[in-house]
């Protein structure tokens, strides 16, 4: 779903502590990325290409918000049919938006050590090929939602997609440490297009998990951006994990998982949830808490620091939570 770094330790720069990871990406300044092929390139590689393109690692947190969403808009089991047709169409949603990414990106990710092995930097795919992909993808998604769910679910996709090339990657990316905060909306429509696809509308409790995810996404993020500081340094994008020190970035963190914790719990009054959703929430909501109080505190001291805890951390918990809204919702509907 999503890259795996975790534990060898690197050294951030002088006021930083040091941090911990377990994949080596090199020391010292960038480097360029491989040298694009030369001359035809083999179907199957091309085809992996294009699967690389979609990035379905990140895609599939994205799926495992959606399905319990949509059991709790229609308190039980949803059509199959329905399920099957948003799962899918999701996927191409997603995977549209990361291909126009790459495309914009290219420029960046052949500098950049854990981007250096993307098709349009390794030459697999050109960027006409991956943009024709990733119009292609925006159509067939917004036909598969809007003809087997809802048009309404259609808009959100085509909304979503929008806004994670125009908005985050277009504009805030490369001028803003504020940019995951707001570049972020873009995950969080996955969670209105689920409701939207069963129900046709998007009710309360559906905003809610859209806050949540909000308020989520960047103590998820600015762990991984204090990971590959040196990456977005050497490209100068603004990360809050690369401009900021780390006990500063860690107060944000601690912060935000405050925040997502506060609002996991709104739902409960909002959608009428019962003991089991309010059990994980708070367990699930708590063990993301600590890790990001741990975190910083390490900051503070000037101690090794493993930001990668609070990035799988947050991983977990969100999914915790999500199961949480899909088991209490069967049980008590």
């Amino acid at each position: 779903m999503l890259p795996r770094p975790g534990g060898r330790p690197l050294r951030a720069g002088p006021d930083s502590p040091r941090i911990l990871s377990s994949e080596h990406h090199g020391q010292g300044g960038a480097r360029a990325g491989p040298a694009p092929r030369r001359g035809r390139v083999p179907f199957g590689r091309q085809v992996r290409g294009y699967v690389a393109l979609m990035k379905l690692r990140v895609v599939e947190l994205l799926l495992v918000t959606t399905v319990p969403v949509m059991i709790l808009a229609v308190h039980g089991v949803p059509d199959l049919v329905v399920v099957a047709a948003t799962l899918v169409g999701g996927t191409l949603s997603a995977g549209a938006a990361n291909a126009f990414n790459m495309v914009v990106d290219r420029d960046i990710d052949r500098v950049m050590h854990r981007t250096r092995h993307r098709p349009l930097v390794t030459g697999d795919l050109s960027a006409r090929q991956a943009l024709v992909f990733a119009f292609l993808l925006t159509a067939v998604s917004t036909l598969v939602l809007g003809l087997l769910t809802t048009w309404l679910a259609a808009a959100l996709s085509l909304a979503a997609i929008g806004f994670y090339v125009f908005v985050y990657t277009m504009w805030l990316k490369r001028r803003t440490s504020q940019n995951i905060i707001w570049g972020g909306i873009a995950g969080c429509f996955p969670v209105l297009i689920g409701w939207a696809a069963v129900t046709g509308t998007v009710a309360p409790a559906a905003w809610v998990l859209f806050a949540l995810i909000f308020l989520w996404t960047p103590p998820h993020y600015w762990p991984l951006s204090m990971r590959y500081r040196d990456d977005y340094s050497s490209v100068g994008v603004p990360m809050l994990g690369a401009v900021r020190a780390p006990a500063s970035v860690g107060l944000q963190t601690v912060l935000y998982a405050w925040a997502t914790l506060a609002c996991s719990l709104l739902l409960i009054p909002v959608a009428g949830m019962g003991p089991v959703y309010a059990l994980v929430a708070l367990g699930a909501g708590g063990w993301f808490v600590l890790e990001t109080h741990r975190l910083y505190a390490r900051a503070l001291a000037g101690e090794e620091i493993a930001p990668m805890r609070v990035f799988h951390a947050s991983i977990g918990s969100l999914s915790l939570v999500f199961l949480g809204i899909a088991v209490d919702a069967l049980l008590f509907r």
